[in-house]
């Protein structure tokens, strides 16, 4: 049995996390909107069309922001074609994912489901065929009160009050050769600089979330980073990373992907210090990891053009949960500078909800750890110091065991999150929470089984669940619990004053 210690001091503080760490993404693609939240026909569908067994999901994974409408779809979309009577919007060709847009879901009726979700909105402007014009236009149609061309039409179409959408993406992916209307990094820079520059003028509240790297991997990273954030530093809140995993037939390389994702960051941050100060800046620009998951992009098919086709519907395993628990695990130790994420995708497409076209709704194996960290972890995230056994994988020698920890100061509530990442061993962890004083374990729960590539199926959605165990009653602030090997293991504990 391999042995490993965990140590967390109440006062190592990392910062207070900022509940928008534990947000999704819903992008006009595949099933996500239509047959995803949006069908009118289903038996749970309200009023409005949208579909209430996946809001009650939604609402169990407690995500506090959707980004949206996209993604690359964002690139080549016309805010205005989604807005009005249904029956005078356009129907358009989607160039970024060949398929056939109804535009029957628009910002208005996304606002509507967000509230229902109790969520609030990621609105995203469109920096390829868009305008800085047609941004600053949609800021002011979601957010000015009234007695304007745009905010006056919001108001004929339904919402009096404005919409109060306060966060902006700039653009999506403008590094990517596969963007529609691509730009490189000066060009992007400076148009991303000028639509900002209007945004906050029409709405002084909003925060912006400038284009950085969709992947590590590019040739480009981090210089692309660099020369946007020389242009844009002053004029933008948030630089965002986006980054996907996949296994490439080793385990305990994809288990690892941990490791490469906390290197991303702190790449990132580095970066945007420098760009600090070159410019002599007082501001510390934050991060906005606004795409996260494990895709397998090598399983993408040819397809015609459809409407809301079944596309990247990922049918995720025991070891793809394992995963998004390590990367919600880095999030969380980064979050000082990483304040916003987002899991793409939230339904149907590399989801962690998976619908049937006027039919059932499951849980897929990742939505187990995303409720868990979206939950439990909220308050101030505290530094987890972990002793372990490193294991020589692609992305540099990783640790067998990771952790995180947040702890709840109004709740006197202390969550620890675990992942053991050794394939095949059992681990004894000592546990040391002594600086806490009293302190008793309330409850333990263990995502783990015999087979890494189990899944859940319509058929059988309960084949992959995360269990709750017995709790260990610990002596004087230490705890020596047994992890099972290649598990995700949350710990929860009651803090007394």
């Amino acid at each position: 049995m391999e042995k490993a210690s965990l140590r967390i001091d109440k006062d190592a503080r990392v910062a207070s996390i900022d509940e928008r760490l534990y947000g999704s993404f819903i992008e006009h693609l595949g099933r996500a909107v239509y047959t995803g939240i949006y069908e009118p026909e289903h038996p749970t569908a309200d009023g409005q069309g949208f579909r209430g067994d996946v809001l009650a999901l939604v609402r169990e994974l407690k995500v506090p922001i959707v980004r949206y409408p996209g993604g690359n779809f964002l690139s080549g979309y016309d805010w205005t074609d989604g807005i009005g009577p249904r029956d005078k919007r356009p129907t358009r060709l989607d160039l970024a994912w060949k398929t056939i847009e109804p535009n029957e879901i628009g910002i208005d009726e996304f606002h509507d489901w967000a509230k229902k979700a109790g969520a609030s909105v990621l609105g995203a402007v469109n920096m390829g065929t868009g305008t800085p014009k047609d941004a600053g236009n949609l800021v002011e149609y979601c957010n000015f009160p009234g007695g304007t061309r745009w905010s006056d039409l919001r108001r004929e179409n339904g919402h009096r009050d404005p919409l109060g959408i306060k966060t902006w993406c700039v653009g999506n992916e403008m590094d990517g050769a596969w963007q529609i209307c691509h730009l490189d990094a000066a060009d992007y820079g400076k148009k991303a600089r000028e639509t900002a520059k209007i945004m906050k003028w029409v709405d002084d509240s909003i925060e912006l979330v400038v284009s950085g790297s969709s992947s590590s991997k590019l040739p480009s990273f981090p210089e692309w980073d660099r020369i946007v954030l020389e242009h844009a530093y002053e004029y933008v809140d948030y630089i965002s990373l986006h980054q996907y995993y996949e296994n490439f037939g080793n385990d305990a390389d994809f288990l690892a992907s941990f490791h490469n994702m906390d290197r991303f960051i702190k790449t990132v941050c580095a970066t945007a210090d420098y760009v600090k100060a070159l410019k002599r800046s007082d501001k510390t620009m934050m991060l906005s990891f606004d795409e996260w998951n494990v895709w397998y992009q090598r399983r993408q098919e040819p397809h015609d053009w459809a409407r809301a086709p079944a596309l990247l519907e990922d049918r995720y395993s025991l070891l793809d949960a394992l995963v998004v628990g390590g990367l919600g695990i880095t999030l969380l130790n980064n979050a000082d500078r990483v304040r916003i994420a987002c899991l793409a995708q939230l339904v149907n497409v590399i989801a962690p909800i998976l619908t049937e076209p006027n039919g059932r709704v499951i849980k897929q194996t990742t939505f187990y750890p995303f409720r868990d960290l979206s939950r439990f972890g909220r308050g101030v995230a505290l530094r987890a110091e972990a002793r372990a056994a490193t294991i020589e994988t692609t992305h540099g020698d990783a640790p067998t065991v990771t952790a995180a920890a947040a702890f709840d100061e109004e709740a006197r509530e202390l969550t620890v999150f675990v992942l053991n990442a050794n394939l095949s061993a059992e681990v004894a962890l000592e546990l040391d929470l002594r600086s806490f004083g009293k302190i008793e374990m309330t409850g333990r729960s263990v995502l783990a089984g015999p087979d890494l590539g189990a899944i859940n199926t319509f058929e059988q959605p309960n084949a992959v669940v995360s269990a709750d165990v017995a709790v260990e009653q610990g002596a004087a602030g230490m705890f020596s619990p047994k992890l099972a090997p290649a598990s995700w293991n949350v710990f929860r504990f009651s803090v007394g004053k």
